[in-house]
């Protein structure tokens, strides 16, 4: 057993505990409290006087040990440019456990983090949740969290267009992606009709990818920027019933209203970057407090591989412009996992959750915070 004490804990969903005790025991933690909590005889205690206490910080869209470190063609692994449609790639096939961008990560607070293709197709394959340990990708995922990657905007139709292949447009973005869905709708129908035959039919791994996204047993992840893109996003999720969140929503201040009313998820960042793109023209980095402000729900990312170290000052540059720091604190925490499906593990400081905590030596999201220590599922993997 391990006592984790006197530490400024914040619990995320239940306040903040002034010298506080969280106790963890086989991975979990057992019991949250104050200076009253009793520590067991025999645990092994981390003095945290003067420090903050987390749960482990989460990154909602990184690429980290898929984008390849150092980045060169022989370890780049994060977009398979042969086709828009790339929906059969699972991350789990080229995620590198080895990539020392996770150790990287890690050491500056963040357990856990989404990774999967980029947004280079318009469909792109699946991504997944990760623990940011183990030495096999068996080890590290955290099944039920896999999420399909599709991209809207300037990504795929410049990709495709300057080929002088479809996709060329954002018509053609659209088109590529309802004409996937469809096809896979009708594959799900040959499928149920084989089946009540007593007939097989041959697979279709394209399509096959797709059918947990239609039975609702799957989320997308959907990549758009301008408040168009958004728009397009949600008028095709809605015409296929399924679940998904908008990556980057950059242009979300925007249609922060709408996003609010359906209650999606904008997933907000890089939020460090210039206007490097056209459709970045009007990002702001007060997007994140005015999607709030509207009444939306938001998570901070990084959308990198060894950079999302950076993940807690990322975060505080969202504090910096408007959003209230608590607001902040469940961006790269509970508002994750809610995204990534496993806030009932992770995500915040909770008895029977994952024992994935942070000691800092200061407020997180201050650029001169180091951690001092960082535990996921009770075992202390960085010690300052």
């Amino acid at each position: 057993m391990k006592a984790i004490t006197n530490g400024k804990v914040l619990t995320i969903t239940n306040g903040v505990i002034e010298n506080g005790t969280v106790l963890i025991d086989k991975g979990k933690i057992v019991a949250v409290g104050d200076v009253n909590l009793v520590i067991p005889k025999g645990a092994e205690v981390i003095d945290a006087t003067g420090k903050w206490v987390t749960p482990g910080f989460i990154e909602a869209h990184s690429h980290i040990a898929i984008w390849g470190e150092p980045q060169v063609p022989a370890s780049a692994d994060f977009n398979e440019m042969v086709g828009p449609v790339q929906s059969e790639l699972r991350a789990i096939d080229a995620i590198n456990p080895q990539d020392p961008a996770i150790i990287t990560v890690r050491n500056a607070g963040v357990t856990t983090a989404f990774t999967g293709p980029g947004s280079g197709n318009v469909i792109g394959g699946t991504g997944v949740a990760i623990k940011l340990r183990g030495n096999t990708i068996d080890e590290m995922v955290i099944p039920g969290t896999e999420a399909m990657k599709m991209a809207l905007g300037e990504n795929p139709k410049r990709n495709y267009g300057a080929r002088n292949k479809a996709p060329a447009t954002r018509m053609g973005n659209a088109a590529v992606l309802r004409e996937a869905l469809v096809a896979a709708q009708n594959y799900a129908a040959e499928l149920d009709q084989s089946k009540a035959e007593g007939k097989t039919i041959a697979r279709n791994l394209s399509a096959e990818a797709l059918l947990p996204l239609l039975r609702g047993e799957m989320k997308a992840r959907m990549h758009a920027h301008r408040a168009d893109d958004i728009i397009t996003a949600i008028r095709i999720a809605e015409e296929f019933n399924f679940k998904f969140a908008i990556e980057h929503s950059s242009e979300g201040y925007m249609v922060a209203d709408i996003l609010a009313e359906k209650n999606v998820m904008s997933i907000c960042g890089p939020n460090l970057s210039p206007p490097k793109k056209h459709e970045l023209w009007y990002t702001t980095p007060e997007n994140a407090a005015l999607i709030h402000k509207a009444g939306g729900r938001v998570c901070c990312m990084v959308d990198r591989g060894s950079e999302t170290r950076w993940l807690s000052l990322h975060a505080g540059v969202l504090v910096r412009f408007g959003l209230p720091e608590e607001e902040a604190f469940k961006a790269v925490t509970i508002n994750p996992a809610e995204v990534l499906g496993i806030a009932d593990r992770v995500g915040s400081l909770e008895v029977g959750k994952d024992a994935d905590l942070v000691v800092w030596d200061g407020n997180p999201f201050f650029t001169y915070t180091s951690t001092e220590c960082v535990l996921i599922d009770g075992e202390v993997v960085y010690q300052k």
